[in-house]
């Protein structure tokens, strides 16, 4: 099986906190740790970056690439990412994990790694609730999925 995303994750994560962590072990996902040579190759994917275009159903059939970690490191995990994927970005949808940013750097649109990988499956045809089954915040978050974009 083609893995539906890959998700980058920086080492510096706490995998006690990594809202993705659960779902290690799917076949659908990749799992890669930002060190050593780690690279990921992004031609013919679609990178989830905010403020980008935003991701539609016409993005079907193109594997996701997620950067997992807190903000400050997105720049180096973004030059984990070679070739030139297609960076898209996200409907506004309200994250519901609760943020604990002491420089308040996170953007509005910020979300934890599990719920985006959630949205954008869904905005490409694929609601998949399962990957949200061991995440705490669940039905906030879906909650505000509904308030933003209906029940699909």
């Amino acid at each position: 099986m083609t893995a539906l995303a890959t998700i980058l994750r920086h080492p510096a994560e706490n995998l006690a906190k990594c809202s993705v962590e659960p779902l290690r072990g799917r076949a659908d996902l990749e799992f890669l740790a930002a060190e050593g040579p780690a690279v990921v190759r992004g031609e013919g994917c679609i990178l989830l970056e905010v403020g980008a275009p935003p991701l539609t159903a016409a993005d079907a059939g193109r594997r996701l690439i997620l950067l997992d970690g807190n903000w400050k490191h997105v720049p180096r995990l973004r030059a984990r990412v070679i070739g030139n994927p297609l960076p898209r970005s996200l409907p506004s949808v309200p994250t519901a994990y609760p943020r604990r940013n002491a420089e308040g750097a996170d953007p509005s649109e910020g979300l934890a790694t599990v719920e985006a990988l959630y949205l954008a499956l869904r905005v490409l045809g694929s609601d998949d609730p399962s990957l949200l089954a061991h995440y705490r915040w669940r039905e906030e978050f879906l909650r505000n999925v509904r308030a933003t974009l209906g029940d699909g």
